[in-house]
């Protein structure tokens, strides 16, 4: 069930306490893929664990609504790029939690889709548990599949949006991507990131080739997170909290 979708009293008689809101970002992602990457990559996640989750486990939840904005000052220097402080985005995913807990959904599963947003997610999760409004977590994807080529706009995001999103990928900017991007993220020396900013370690805000990949791994990447996250909403669900 589709919260934004649906009516008030749709919502009223839904027979679950379990809700997954989609937590994202809008920053850029090379020159061959949208700023949207990270939060149209959780919202389909969500839904696809969602249905994944009445199937596996004849369960419900409600997707709630895509906060598309996250924790990405550190792309500040790339065009289209938009960000919060850090205590304003734990304040806003806290708080739409609390609304979803007020109407019963205090069961919350955070579905996140990018970096920048884990620490806080974590933080914000866990103060919500402990305050007793309502029990949440918080699952990024891309810690949950089997993929080592991750990067930033690389081969897995850009696989990702070529089965989810194709024609947002500008397949002839791909080169350009690939000769402007670093080979990891940050600028590394005895375990200290020297770096704050992408700008100072990436040209064209790329790590990792993203003419590596294809739709086919962008399938598959979206069903693995699917099924992990079904799992985790059973967990939630049963969890005696």
């Amino acid at each position: 069930m589709n919260l934004s979708e649906s009516t008030w009293t749709d919502i009223r008689d839904a027979d679950t306490d379990l809700a997954v809101l989609p937590v994202g970002s809008t920053e850029q992602h090379g020159p061959h893929a949208p700023l949207g990457v990270d939060y149209m990559t959780a919202e389909a996640i969500a839904e696809a664990g969602v249905e994944q989750y009445a199937a596996d486990f004849d369960g419900e939840a409600v997707v709630g609504p895509t906060i598309p904005v996250g924790i990405a000052e550190e792309h500040r220097d790339f065009d289209g790029t938009l960000w919060v402080s850090e205590d304003t985005f734990r304040a806003y995913v806290r708080e739409t939690m609390e609304s979803l807990a007020y109407h019963g959904f205090d069961r919350v599963v955070v579905v996140n889709g990018h970096g920048g947003n884990v620490d806080a997610l974590r933080e914000c999760c866990g103060r919500i548990s402990r305050d007793g409004d309502a029990y949440a977590v918080s699952y990024t994807w891309f810690d949950a599949v089997a993929t080592e080529e991750l990067g930033h706009g690389g081969p897995a995001e850009t696989s990702f949006m070529r089965h989810l999103r194709p024609e947002l990928v500008h397949e002839e900017r791909t080169e350009e991507a690939a000769e402007g991007a670093a080979e990891q993220w940050g600028e590394w020396l005895n375990g200290t990131n020297l770096a704050y900013d992408s700008a100072e370690f990436t040209e064209s805000g790329v790590v990792g080739d993203p003419r590596n990949g294809s739709e086919e791994l962008g399938e598959e990447l979206l069903a693995e997170a699917a099924g992990a996250l079904s799992e985790l909403l059973d967990a939630v669900a049963t969890r005696a909290v």
